[in-house]
C-alpha cells in the first residue's frame, strides 16, 4: 500500500504514468466516476450547445430538452461502458487499445485521440480566457488588448497544469468539493437568466421536424459523450475490479447528465427567445449581457470554474495519450508539453479566428467520425471478452504479445479505417453554408443530412471487426467469455 499512497495521493505529484494499476494499488468507489462527469460537464459550453438545437435545428424547448436528455445521458452511459476496460485493465484508454489494434495499428487511434483532446483544451482555455477577460472588465474597467488576453491565457493554463500535472487522487478530491461549489453557483445564475427569457416567444414556437430532433441528438451526443469516450478508462483504472460495471455506467451517465441536461435546456430556452447566443463570438459576454450588472461577478467567477473542471480532466487524459504515442517524459512533464500546444490554440482562436462556432461545430463533425469507429471496434472487443496483459501492453517491440502482424493487428485496423471512410461518406464539415470544409458523396442521404455520420461509423466498424476479426487470447488469470463480459457491464 506504500506504492499507492505514493502513485495516488492528494497533492502530491502522482508517479504512474501509463503503466497498468496492479490490484494490491486500486482504491475509490462507483461514485467517483459521478463526480468526474459532473465535474468534466458543469462548463458553460453546455448553453451554446443548447442555443444552437434551436437556432440551427428549428427545435422548440420542450424537443430541446428530449434531444438534450437522450444525446447526453446515451452518450456518456457508452462512456461509462467504455470505462469498464479501465478498469480490468488498470491502464488508460488508448494504452489497452493497443491489445485491440497492434502496438503499431494503436497509433492512428490514439494520435486522433489526442487531437481531439488538443481541441476540447482549446475550445475550453478560450472561453475561460474570455470570462476572465470579462471580469476584469467588471472589476476594474480594463479594456481587452493583446497583452491582457494573453494574460488571462496563461493564468487559466497555469491554474489546469496546477491540477493535472499533481495527477489523479487530487483530480478526484477536487472534482468533487468544487463541483459542488461551482454547481451551487451555477444554480444561482442559471436562475436569474430563466428570469430573462421571453416566455411569450419560448411558448408560441412551432415544433421541428422529426430529422431536426434526430440531428440534434446527434448532435449533442457527438459533443458529449463521444468526445470523451476514449477517456473514461483512464479515470477508473484506480478502482477495484470487484466494483460492478453497472454501477460505473449509472455513474457516468447520471454523473454528465445532469448537469448537461440542465445547461442544453437553459441555452435552448434562452435562444428560443433571443438567438443572440447562438450567433456571438463571445458566449460570455453574450450570457453575461442578459444578467444584472451586480450578478456579473459570480456568474463569471462560475464560468472560469467550471470550465476549469472541464480542463483538467481532458489535460490529464492528453498528457498519458502523448506518452501512449511514445513520448518519453514523466507523465507530469507531458502534461506541460501539452497545456504549451493549448495555449498556442487559444491565442489561434482569441487574436487570429474570426469565428467561435464554425470551427467548433466543423471540428466536433470532423473528429467524432473516426473516434466513433474506434468506439465500434472496442465495443465488439470488449463484449468478446478481452483480458489484458500488463505487460504485453506496455511493451512496444516484437516480443510483445500484442504485434500480431508487423505490430498491425489487421482485422481491427482494417475495420477502423472501412468505418472512418464510411461515416465521412455521410458527413458535412462546414463552418457556414458558403465555408464547407468536407462534404462526403452521401452527406445528402437521409442519414448524412441528420448528421449520423458518426453513427455510422460506429456500426460499421463494431460489424466489420466481427466479421473480420478473430479473439487473440490473452490469459491473464483465466479468459473471460463473452457473456461474463456482458454480465459484468450490466449488474
Amino acid at each position: 500500500m506504500a506504492d499507492s499512497t505514493k502513485n495516488d495521493r492528494v497533492g502530491a505529484v502522482e508517479t504512474r504514468g501509463i503503466e497498468p494499476v496492479p490490484d494490491s494499488e486500486r482504491h475509490g468507489h462507483a461514485s467517483q466516476m459521478f463526480w468526474t462527469w459532473f465535474a468534466a460537464n458543469i462548463s458553460i459550453l453546455g448553453l451554446p450547445l443548447g442555443a444552437t438545437l434551436v437556432a440551427f435545428r428549428g427545435l422548440n424547448i420542450w424537443q430541446a430538452v428530449i434531444v438534450a436528455v437522450v444525446g447526453s445521458v446515451g452518450s456518456f452511459a457508452l462512456v461509462g461502458a467504455l470505462s469498464l476496460a479501465g478498469k480490468k485493465g488498470g491502464a488508460p484508454a488508448l494504452t489497452l487499445s493497443r491489445a485491440v489494434f497492434g502496438q503499431r495499428g494503436n497509433h492512428g487511434p490514439t494520435l486522433i485521440s489526442w487531437l481531439s483532446r488538443i481541441g476540447w483544451e482549446t475550445i475550453t482555455t478560450t472561453t475561460a480566457a474570455y470570462a476572465l477577460l470579462a471580469l476584469l472588465n467588471t472589476l476594474f474597467g480594463f479594456g481587452r488588448g493583446t497583452v491582457l488576453t494573453l494574460i488571462c491565457l496563461l493564468v487559466f493554463i497555469a491554474c489546469t497544469l496546477l491540477i493535472s500535472g499533481l495527477g489523479h487522487a487530487t483530480i478526484m478530491w477536487i472534482n468533487k468539493w468544487a463541483t459542488v461549489a461551482f454547481g451551487i453557483l451555477n444554480l444561482v445564475v442559471m436562475g436569474f437568466l430563466v428570469a430573462t427569457v421571453d416566455w411569450t416567444k419560448v411558448l408560441d414556437a412551432p415544433a421541428g421536424p422529426l430529422s431536426g430532433v434526430i440531428a440534434g441528438i446527434g448532435f449533442i451526443a457527438a459533443g458529449t459523450g463521444i468526445g470523451w469516450a476514449n477517456a473514461g478508462a483512464d479515470y477508473a483504472r484506480y478502482l477495484p475490479r470487484s466494483i460492478p460495471g453497472g454501477r460505473l455506467v449509472q455513474a457516468s451517465a447520471f454523473g454528465a447528465g445532469i448537469p448537461l441536461v440542465l445547461m442544453i435546456s437553459l441555452g435552448s430556452l434562452l435562444t428560443a427567445g433571443d438567438s443572440s447566443l447562438a450567433t456571438s463570438s463571445d458566449p460570455v459576454s453574450a450570457i453575461n449581457a442578459m444578467l444584472p450588472s451586480w450578478m456579473a461577478v459570480p456568474y463569471l467567477i462560475a464560468a472560469f470554474g467550471g470550465l476549469l473542471m472541464s480542463n483538467h480532466l481532458s489535460t490529464y487524459s492528453a498528457g498519458l495519450t502523448m506518452i501512449t504515442l511514445g513520448l518519453r517524459v514523466p507523465r507530469a512533464w507531458a502534461v506541460c508539453v501539452d497545456v504549451a500546444l493549448m495555449f498556442l490554440g487559444g491565442v489561434y482562436f482569441m487574436l487570429i479566428a474570426g469565428d467561435f462556432y464554425g470551427p467548433f461545430s466543423t471540428f466536433l463533425t470532423l473528429l467524432a467520425v473516426p473516434i466513433s469507429a474506434w468506439i465500434g471496434v472496442i465495443v465488439v472487443d470488449m463484449v468478446r471478452g478481452r483480458s489484458y496483459d500488463p505487460e504485453g501492453v506496455m511493451d512496444t517491440g516484437r516480443t510483445s504479445r500484442y504485434w500480431y502482424t508487423g505490430g498491425f493487428h489487421l482485422p481491427a485496423v482494417a475495420a477502423w479505417v472501412v468505418a472512418i471512410v464510411v461515416g465521412l461518406l455521410f458527413t458535412t464539415a462546414s463552418t457556414s453554408a458558403d465555408d464547407v470544409w468536407f462534404k462526403g458523396p452521401l452527406a445528402g442521404s437521409w442519414l448524412g443530412a441528420n448528421g449520423l455520420g458518426w453513427l455510422v461509423a460506429i456500426v460499421v466498424g463494431g460489424a466489420l471487426y466481427a466479421l473480420l476479426g478473430r479473439r487473440t487470447k490473452v490469459t491473464l488469470d483465466s479468459p473471460d467469455t463473452g457473456s461474463a463480459a456482458l454480465e459484468e457491464a450490466t449488474r
